[in-house]
C-alpha cells in the first residue's frame, strides 16, 4: 500500500495527495475513520476518498481500510517480535529492561500531559449525573480499576462490562448530555470502544478519552483527551503510564471533594470491618 502511495503520489489530483499524506503520517487513526470522516479531515469529499482507494487499486474504500489496519497490525507485530528478540538474547536483562521500559513510558507521558485537559476532565466527572467507563480487552483492568475508586468517590458509577456491541449499547441507553463517558483505549485501538464513543457522542453525552497520542481515533469523538505512552514490551502492552493518569484523576478528585469522600470511606470502612472484608480485620478480631 505504502509503495503504491508513492509511485502514484505525483500523478495524484492535489485533493487526492492531502489523503495520501494523512494515510502515510497517521494510519493508526486513518484505519478506523469512514470515507466521510477521512475526507472531512483532510479537507476534501467522501467522493475524492472513494476515487483514491480505486486508484490504488482497492475494489472500495473497505477494502483499502482493511489494508491501512492489516499495515498498522503489521508494524505493532514487528515491533513486539524485536523486543522478543532482544530479551531472548539477554535473558539477564529482561527484569530491569522491562522496569526501565516502563519508567521511560512514564517519563514519555510527563511531556504528554496537559494540565487544563486534566482539569477538565476532573470538573466534568465531578459535575455529571452519572459516570460511564468503558475498556475493552487490555484495557479493561484500567476501566475496573477506575470504577472502583471513583465509586467511592461519588455515586452513580458504572462499568461496561461486556464485549458484546449491543450489549454495550444496552447498557449505554440512558446516557445523555448530563452524563460523562470515559473511553480507554490503546493500540490496537478496540473497534467496540470507538462505538461506544461515537454512540456517547450522538447522545450528547460529555466523553473523556483515555488513550496514547493525538493520532488516536478515540480524539474523534472526544475534546477531552488525557494522552499517555503505552509503547508494547514484546507481547505485552505497558500499560504503567495510563495506570498513573488514572490514579492522578483520583487523587485529583478526592482533594477536591476531600470531606465528603473521607464521610464515603468511613462509611465503607465500618461496612468492611463488618464483613471482615480484609485480612488486618480477621487478624485484629483474632487476637
Amino acid at each position: 500500500m505504502i509503495d503504491e502511495i508513492n509511485a502514484l503520489y505525483d500523478s495524484m489530483s492535489k485533493g487526492q495527495k492531502k489523503i495520501a499524506d494523512y494515510v502515510l503520517n497517521h494510519p493508526d487513526k486513518a484505519a478506523f475513520m469512514t470515507a466521510t470522516k477521512l475526507g472531512e479531515a483532510c479537507g476534501t469529499s467522501e467522493s475524492t476518498v472513494v476515487r483514491f482507494a480505486v486508484m490504488l487499486g482497492y475494489n472500495g474504500y473497505s477494502d483499502f481500510q482493511k489494508e491501512v489496519a492489516s499495515h498498522i497490525q503489521s508494524k505493532l507485530t514487528n515491533k513486539a517480535q524485536n523486543s522478543t528478540v532482544h530479551y531472548r538474547k539477554n535473558r539477564n536483562e529482561i527484569l530491569k529492561g522491562v522496569l526501565v521500559s516502563d519508567a521511560q513510558n512514564i517519563v514519555d507521558t510527563i511531556h504528554l500531559v496537559d494540565s487544563g485537559v486534566y482539569d477538565m476532565a476532573l470538573k466534568l466527572i465531578k459535575e455529571a449525573a452519572h459516570v460511564y467507563i468503558i475498556g475493552i480487552r487490555t484495557c479493561a483492568p484500567l476501566a475496573s480499576y477506575l470504577g472502583f475508586y471513583l465509586n467511592m468517590i461519588r455515586p452513580d458509577v458504572k462499568v461496561i462490562d461486556s464485549m458484546n456491541i449491543s450489549e454495550i449499547y444496552e447498557q449505554l441507553f440512558w446516557l445523555n448530555h448530563d452524563d460523562v463517558l470515559i473511553g480507554i483505549s490503546f493500540p490496537r485501538y478496540s473497534m467496540r470502544t470507538l462505538k461506544a464513543m461515537e454512540y456517547g457522542n450522538e447522545k450528547k453525552a460529555r466523553l473523556i478519552s483515555i488513550t496514547d497520542s493525538e493520532y488516536s481515533p478515540m480524539n474523534m469523538y472526544s475534546s477531552c483527551n488525557l494522552w499517555a505512552k503505552s509503547d508494547m514490551i514484546s507481547i505485552a502492552d505497558s500499560l504503567v503510564a495510563p495506570m498513573s493518569v488514572i490514579n492522578a484523576l483520583i487523587v485529583g478528585l478526592y482533594i477536591n471533594d476531600e470531606t465528603f469522600v473521607k464521610n464515603n470511606l468511613e462509611q465503607m470502612e465500618a461496612l468492611w470491618n463488618g464483613l471482615q472484608t480484609y485480612r488486618g480485620d480477621e487478624l485484629a478480631d483474632g487476637m
